[in-house]
């Protein structure tokens, strides 16, 4: 923030954006004595905010209006809510207190500034010093869970938040890029999944396209263009597929809005990197939104009236059975309701069709605060309860005081994240339960004595055993045993949250004598094998052993449930040509005083140069936007930057990141990587692309593996390459080889 003195054109400025906002404001607000209230609260930041700019230079006060606009029209919240919004920097940056917001605004508005006040001193709070161990807890994952504690007080602190997190996204380019790297982190780490999680599906969508844009600039710019050229090209195919639907449904008698929509760029590119295909296969770019006013006095309810709708444009186009997403009878737990499936168009292209009424729709673009206005309005959806189950679940974890700081991160973030199933009781009742949960954590999740007691289960009337993987549709039945009780093994497949901490709560007398016992197990294997338990080792074999927090991995080796026989491989596999080279060639700069933040030049032979890796998890090249680590014993790990280890570690270490930077210079260098192929088999195939990698581009190959069956061939090659651009340049070649229909970089 800088101070000048405002001109005219600031203050006309600021007041053309209050009037978008007080627009917004009047229509949600109830009466005139509310929309009073907002008025009041511009007034007062407004006047505390004077003179105050942001680093783009415009004046300060855009941002709470801008953040506020986006609490009214994205999540359709009220007054105070609008009013905290537009007031929630001024506790932070002025000299106001809360104390004085209360006198002014009443108690229930200074407490949300108050709880979005701490938010900002904790997220902007940086460890100075790397002098902890890492077992202690993180002083920035310490931050999160205070974030996340808000939802114990009042969700809309949270929601107030995101709101703030979407408007500082929008205007992150002014920020430096190790500023930029903790933010975009944070974001994917935590508030996309929160987002997603309460329902604000637009709010989610324009911050992973934000991610994307600055985490892979020309992926995202490549994306965009193709998918713009798309709609050049295929636009009007769009508005005839909708045209009989359009026909048909009025026909019908339905009071409807059709709405049209692309895939986003975000979404083509995990669809992209998780299939590991090119853009051409990415079929369902297009979709439909048909939002409907359901009929009153029809003996249909809601659910009969969506697959009303579903029989009748199925009757118009073929769909695909395998796509059919049924959300209306089985709710996502944040309260999403709609019927999706995926039709045929007359031109050959797929699209997708969503169905939903005005409410469903309402609570899907708004979230929990639609959700919880049409249950005060007295409408029960078929999503609420589940909805109210997920929060009353964080809440028991956040309030938990045996499950430390980053611990609790981790299981946020993997709740936030995994994908969920509903199965039944024996009497018919649903549950919802974490995908690739076993019939052990649907027994925890019905009663703990019940999760002690089990010994087998019957699913679909078949007797399976405790770790039988349930799937949706399941009706499952617990066969329990008075004289049974917990197993230590148990904890090798039980998934979710809840099980895990039941099981290990009945064994918390003998946890310290087994975490202790798994380290010393640990650093004497790792001495052993002549290397050292330090914070970048002990990150490896984090990873490697896929252990969500380090005194789990130390739990699991001290039961003996995790083995160590592969740790010589491991370790090795961190070190290497690419990491003796870099030692020669990464350089530390001085740091630079405007931006306090650690640069490295990759490519500098400096012999200076600190310690460091190359981060085996996505095998960064020249060329690939990276971003580094520092950890506490002075190594840098460098990853891509759209790598998800790099997430977790940026979001739970944002006080680690530094700045990494390839140097075009540098010599003697090549970096692994991997890149699949798949095409029609022919005979000489093979010996033609060996010849041109070797001869042609005069790159070296460390392994290739081609594998045909039925004409059909697929496989890799695993290559040492300098830069980015040669990769680019060989893989378009190789494309162009008479047989080879799809080349795509791949991790090894």
């Amino acid at each position: 923030m800088s101070f000048s003195e405002f001109t005219q054109k600031d203050y006309d400025w600021i007041r053309r954006d209050y009037e978008v906002l007080r627009a917004s404001a009047e229509k949600r607000c109830a009466n005139e004595k509310e929309l009073a209230v907002v008025e009041k609260a511009f007034e007062f930041a407004n006047n505390a905010h004077r003179n105050v700019r942001r680093r783009s230079g415009e004046p300060y006060m855009l941002h709470p209006i801008a953040v506020a606009q986006i609490v009214v029209d994205n999540i359709g919240l009220g007054y105070k809510s609008i009013s905290a919004a537009l007031l929630h920097d001024v506790v932070e940056d002025t000299d106001y207190t809360v104390e004085d917001l209360r006198a002014e605004f009443g108690d229930k508005i200074a407490t949300l500034v108050d709880g979005l006040t701490k938010i900002k001193n904790v997220l902007d709070t940086e460890q100075k010093t790397h002098g902890t161990d890492i077992s202690q807890q993180s002083l920035q994952a310490e931050n999160f869970k205070r974030i996340l504690l808000t939802l114990n007080d009042d969700v809309r602190v949270v929601l107030i938040k995101l709101a703030d997190r979407l408007h500082n996204c929008r205007t992150i380019e002014h920020m430096p890029e190790h500023k930029r790297d903790k933010i975009l982190s944070e974001t994917m780490f935590i508030f996309i999944p929160l987002a997603h999680r309460l329902g604000l599906y637009g709010i989610k969508s324009e911050l992973e396209n934000i991610w994307l844009r600055y985490k892979e600039p020309d992926a995202y710019e490549e994306i965009k263009q193709r998918i713009d050229k798309r709609v050049e090209e295929k636009g009007s195919e769009m508005d005839e597929f909708v045209l009989p639907i359009e026909k048909a449904l009025s026909e019908a008698g339905f009071k409807y809005t059709i709405k049209k929509r692309i895939k986003t760029p975000y979404s083509v590119w995990r669809k992209m990197e998780e299939k590991q295909i090119p853009f051409e296969e990415v079929y369902d770019l297009y979709a439909i939104r048909i939002i409907f006013e359901p009929t009153e006095n029809s003996r249909e309810t809601e659910r009969d009236q969506c697959y009303h709708i579903f029989s009748t444009i199925t009757g118009i186009y073929r769909y695909m059975p395998e796509r059919l997403r049924d959300w209306v009878r089985h709710p996502k737990s944040n309260g999403y309701e709609a019927l999706h499936c995926t039709l045929l168009s007359n031109s050959g292209v797929w699209v997708e069709v969503q169905i939903r009424t005005r409410r469903m729709d309402d609570i899907a673009e708004k979230g929990i605060a639609a959700h919880w206005m049409y249950k005060r309005n007295g409408f029960v959806g078929e999503g609420d309860n589940e909805m109210d189950l997920w929060l009353t679940r964080i809440k028991e974890i956040l309030v938990n005081p045996d499950v430390n700081a980053l611990e609790l991160l981790d299981i946020i973030h993997n709740d936030l994240t995994s994908a969920e199933i509903y199965v039944f009781t024996p009497r018919g009742e649903q549950r919802t339960i974490q995908k690739g949960a076993t019939v052990l954590d649907f027994a925890y999740l019905i009663h703990t004595e019940i999760g002690n007691k089990a010994i087998a289960a019957k699913v679909n009337q078949k007797l399976v055993s405790l770790n039988h993987v349930i799937k949706t549709g399941d009706k499952i039945e617990i066969i329990t045993a008075e004289e049974a009780k917990p197993q230590a093994e148990w904890l090798q497949f039980l998934v979710t949250h809840r099980a895990r901490t039941l099981v290990q709560d009945y064994f918390k007398t003998q946890r310290r004598q087994v975490l202790d016992s798994g380290r010393s197990i640990l650093e004497d294997r790792v001495q052993q094998l002549g290397f050292t338990l330090d914070e970048t080792t002990l990150q490896r074999i984090e990873v490697a052993y896929h252990s969500e927090s380090r005194d789990e991995l130390f739990y699991n080796i001290g039961l003996g449930n995790q083995s160590l026989e592969n740790l010589e491989e491991v370790l090795k596999k961190a070190t290497g040509n690419r990491i003796s080279w870099l030692r020669r060639v990464l350089h530390l700069e001085d740091k630079p005083e405007e931006t306090k933040a650690e640069t490295f030049i990759i490519g500098s032979s400096d012999p200076n140069a600190p310690r460091f890796s190359i981060a085996t998890c996505c095998n960064p090249i020249p060329g690939d936007p990276v971003i580094g680590f520092k950890a506490p014993d002075g190594v840098v790990t460098v990853h891509k930057k759209s790598c998800r280890v790099a997430e977790r570690i940026a979001a739970s270490h944002g006080d680690w990141v530094v700045v990494p930077k390839w140097l075009d210079q540098a010599e003697d260098r090549s970096f692994l990587v991997r890149i699949s192929l798949k095409g029609i088999d022919r005979m000489g195939l093979l010996n033609e692309i060996s010849r041109y990698v070797s001869l042609v581009m005069g790159v070296n190959m460390r392994k290739l593996s081609l594998q045909a069956e039925g004409g059909i061939f697929e496989g890799f090659i695993d290559l040492y390459v300098p830069t980015k651009e040669t990769l680019e340049e060989m893989m378009k070649n190789l494309q162009a080889i008479d047989g080879i229909e799809n080349v795509t970089r791949t991790e090894i």
